[in-house]
């Protein structure tokens, strides 16, 4: 297999996923990122989970929580690091609720003031509202009267790691940013925050720790095989068709049909949409239409 495209662990971000799920383990690493993004402290539970799948029915599309803890009052944080802008994240996290709040009741609780209080964060390195804010926070409020919030414990919170409002955030936030965007020893060290600096020396483990070096290696490979099948397939079917003249035509028949059929794999073996794109070369809007019709979908 080629692996000259593959970026090396040592160059990761924060912004690529899997340094942040790898880091984001530890649940004072997490708890650290938190409190600096809401800008109060948070003493989370030593339960943490990465990658937490919620698949409620087998006819219901499952989704994959990067990372999600509770505090001691029950308070859920969960948290989804985004490097691509798919142009749906709003419903996106609006799905990913409800989800979560399905999945907190037991069967038969008659007392919906049960549910937990939870504070969703998506980190992002790009604005998706476009006011160049660092942080957008939402609470449903009433719009007659602006002071009245409805009070459902439901908070979402936007990061745009890339903000311009300087002034409305602390020195420790700032740093943060940067941080995640280049996640290197001299910009740790720049930082007088001892909480960056306990997450630096995860990540510092994590590039040096041997099997994280190839679980990243594994999970790179499943991407791959599971490109190059879906292309296999592709081509079969176009033999089958008569699409061979397609196949060599970019975006015409038999190339449509050999995308549609990576698409298709990749989304079987639960591969986000931000790493479709860069496998297929495609619009988000592209993988997240098939994904919602089930595969069946055709490119235009």
């Amino acid at each position: 297999m080629d692996r000259r495209k593959i970026k090396p662990l040592s160059e990761l971000n924060l912004v690529d996923r899997f340094l942040f799920d790898e880091t984001m383990e530890d649940r004072h690493c997490y708890q650290n990122m938190v409190s600096i993004l809401l800008e109060r402290e948070i003493e989370l539970l030593d339960r943490n989970q990465t990658e937490k799948e919620l698949r409620l029915s087998e006819t219901l599309r499952s989704v994959r929580l990067d990372v999600i803890d509770a505090d001691a009052m029950g308070n859920i944080y969960y948290t989804e690091m985004q490097k691509t802008d798919t142009h749906n994240l709003p419903k996106r996290i609006r799905y990913y609720q409800a989800q979560l709040d399905v999945s907190l009741l037991e069967p038969g609780t008659i007392n919906f003031n049960m549910l937990n209080d939870s504070v969703f964060i998506m980190v992002a390195p790009f604005d998706i509202f476009g006011r160049g804010l660092y942080r957008y926070t939402f609470e449903g409020v009433c719009r007659e009267c602006p002071e009245l919030s409805i009070r459902d414990g439901a908070v979402r919170v936007f990061i745009n790691t890339n903000g311009t409002n300087r002034e409305d955030f602390s020195q420790e936030f700032i740093d943060l940013m940067k941080y995640i965007n280049c996640t290197t020893p001299a910009v740790a060290e720049r930082s007088n925050s001892e909480k960056i600096a306990e997450i630096h020396r995860r990540v510092e483990m994590i590039r040096l720790r041997e099997r994280t070096g190839v679980r990243y290696m594994q999970k790179w490979e499943e991407i791959e095989y599971a490109r190059l099948e879906g292309k296999e397939e592709g081509r079969e079917e176009g033999r089958e068709e008569g699409r061979l003249e397609g196949l060599e035509k970019g975006w015409e028949e038999g190339r449509r049909e050999t995308s549609l059929n990576v698409i298709r794999n990749l989304l079987n073996k639960g591969v986000d949409t931000e790493n479709i794109c860069a496998i297929v070369q495609c619009e988000a809007e592209i993988v997240e239409k098939i994904r919602s019709e089930g595969g069946m979908c055709n490119i235009s």
